[in-house]
């Protein structure tokens, strides 16, 4: 059985695995993430995000990372899911998800009007569970990027 739970410092080696399986998933290399900047990201003193595992007794399924925004519309919030990973074989067990659905509950649980995202269009297995998850494409937003 699938758990979703909160990602804790206990967690950093793993979370590294993964973000090395996720660059390179997109064409990267398979480094992992630096740990220090992990435990500055999630658990220090300003958290940049929050991150839900999903587990198998004790094997880390895939992750979600999302981060609330202000305003959403209104004086709303919003959940802005940055990653939805799901770690090769455990793919289309339904993993992705419970990690939605939780974090649709994470939004209610918080005051959010909406859970939103971006997903790439090169990426037809994440358009298509978007949309057979009862999510429809936003048209009319133009995504853009700063280094700095």
């Amino acid at each position: 059985m699938v758990t979703i739970d909160r990602a804790t410092p206990a967690d950093t080696a793993v979370i590294s695995v993964i973000l090395g399986e996720i660059e390179a998933y997109y064409g990267g290399e398979n480094i992992p993430g630096d740990r220090d900047q992990i435990r500055a990201a999630l658990f220090g003193e300003r958290p940049a995000a929050t991150l839900l595992l999903a587990r198998e007794g004790g094997a880390v399924l895939g992750l979600a990372s999302y981060s609330l925004l202000w305003p959403a519309a209104g004086a709303e919030s919003s959940l802005y899911l940055k990653e939805l990973y799901v770690r090769d074989g455990a793919r289309r067990k339904g993993v992705a998800r419970a990690l939605m659905a939780r974090l649709q509950d994470e939004a209610t649980a918080a005051g959010c009007s909406r859970v939103e995202w971006t997903a790439d269009e090169d990426n037809p297995a994440a358009l298509a569970f978007y949309k057979a998850y009862g999510a429809e494409p936003h048209r009319g937003k133009v995504f853009f990027r700063l280094h700095t």
